[in-house]
């Protein structure tokens, strides 16, 4: 049976990981950590043989960079890439920027917990006054003003990750081409959850590391059949 793969990566550790910071839309840069983090999962493809047709990522430095190194390791500097702000971060809302150790001590463990992992709860939205409204941003600025999220959860997440899956990268699948996505932690958590069918009371419990490469297993008919971990 012929098998398709996509293989789908979170960035490198950035710096605003490292100060345990959440990140959301702001465009934190990749730490030494996070460089290496995705030098090593280049390696870990190269070493399997990957190549790649398309390359998808979204318009956050983090990921564009990570997905820079992968390819300049893999010497597919000339791959053709497409940049989407649907695969960004989820927006964290009034959160962002915020230290989650201080957010714990204030909102109590179990409640910030729900934030980040649950499916349909959304940490507290910020204003469009807020210096932290995407809207500012010369990136977005052709997006409609109801476009720009305020703070989401994982269910508004996925309302924008997956019709770019269906309408841009599918197709691709479809006609076998081999497909590399780097993006962020609930970006792809949203996808990995509606590609197998996983149930909104289970996704909280999947957090995806960072610049560790995700193999999703496509059949003959372009179905996923199963997903894990490169290592």
């Amino acid at each position: 049976m012929k098998i398709n793969k996509v293989v789908l990566i979170r960035h490198g550790q950035s710096e605003w990981n490292e100060l345990n910071r959440f990140t959301g839309w702001h465009d934190a840069e990749l730490s030494h950590k996070g460089k290496d983090e995705a030098k090593s999962a280049a390696r870990l493809l190269k070493k399997e043989k990957f190549f790649f047709d398309y390359a998808y990522t979204s318009v956050l430095k983090r990921a564009i960079h990570t997905l820079q190194h992968v390819i300049d390791e893999l010497n597919q500097s000339w791959l053709s890439i497409k940049k989407s702000w649907r695969l960004n971060e989820r927006h964290y809302g009034a959160l962002e920027g915020l230290n989650k150790n201080e957010v714990i001590e204030k909102y109590g463990e179990e409640k910030v917990m729900l934030w980040r992992r649950s499916f349909n709860i959304t940490p507290p939205q910020i204003s469009m006054k807020d210096k932290r409204f995407p809207g500012y941003d010369m990136r977005y600025s052709h997006l409609n003003t109801n476009e720009i999220p305020l703070g989401e959860s994982l269910e508004t997440t996925a309302i924008r990750v997956i019709p770019y899956w269906n309408k841009i990268i599918y197709p691709q699948l479809k006609k076998n081409k081999k497909i590399l996505i780097v993006a962020h932690g609930n970006s792809l958590r949203a996808l990995i959850q509606y590609l197998h069918k996983i149930e909104n009371d289970k996704i909280v419990e999947l957090n995806i590391p960072t610049a560790t490469p995700i193999i999703v297993d496509f059949d003959e008919q372009n179905n996923p059949v199963k997903w894990y971990y490169l290592k």
